[in-house]
């Protein structure tokens, strides 16, 4: 009996290290899957129910940072983080039980990533102290615009995250994750972008970011 415990937890380390080692967005039957169904809005507003507890009604998210604002975010976004989180690429032991396959059908990702997507975007989100945003702003344009966008807009089609909108404290939590490489399934070349940024120089980015115009799509 031990032994086939220690051979299950070996099995199951062996995963998370070839996982660890995947491109950070390797293709994904599942994720594909998602990414060619059509997203009902109605079906997803009903599905996302298990998901307000934390996200909020409306997807607000929390101004502490425990939680993202998802409303509003690129659907093809929100699908690659939820097949990442079931499969383990992205390492989210809260949130697993209810992206889970038991929990969601691919079909209920797709609706609930479309349901997000179309959702308004509040400008009550949790902002920094204001104090550095002018070398938020150099450090963003320099680094970040390319791949985010000028008005931090991202690019749906290349699977970079709106950012404008989102709150502050997230934002410096998840930009030190993945300095640190903690978040696994983040983009390489972001890694790399902020590999040298001080921990005060993460916050007058994510500062400036709370401050870009939300807009529109």
């Amino acid at each position: 009996m031990l032994r086939r415990v220690s051979t299950l937890l070996w099995l199951m380390l062996g995963c998370t290290a070839a996982l660890a080692q995947l491109p950070w967005n390797a293709p994904d039957p599942q994720k594909s899957q998602a990414l060619a169904l059509k997203g009902d809005v109605i079906s997803g507003e009903v599905a996302y129910v298990i998901c307000q507890g934390c996200h909020r009604v409306g997807a607000l998210g929390r101004t502490d940072g425990s939680y993202p604002r998802l409303a509003g975010q690129h659907s093809t976004v929100l699908i690659k983080q939820l097949v990442d989180v079931r499969t383990g690429r992205h390492s989210n032991p809260k949130m697993l039980p209810f992206a889970d396959h038991q929990a969601l059908s691919v079909q209920d990702i797709a609706d609930i990533a479309a349901y997000l997507q179309q959702l308004p975007v509040p400008s009550d989100h949790g902002q920094g102290n204001g104090k550095d945003l002018i070398l938020g702003q150099q450090l963003y344009e320099r680094d970040c615009a390319a791949c985010h966008a000028p008005n931090g807009m991202g690019n749906a089609s290349r699977f970079f995250p709106r950012l404008s909108g989102q709150h502050y404290r997230y934002l410096v939590r998840e930009s030190q994750m993945i300095r640190s490489g903690e978040r696994r399934n983040a983009n390489p070349e972001m890694n790399n972008a902020i590999s040298h940024y001080s921990d005060e120089e993460i916050a007058a980015v994510a500062d400036y970011l709370t401050r870009l115009p939300i807009g529109t799509r």
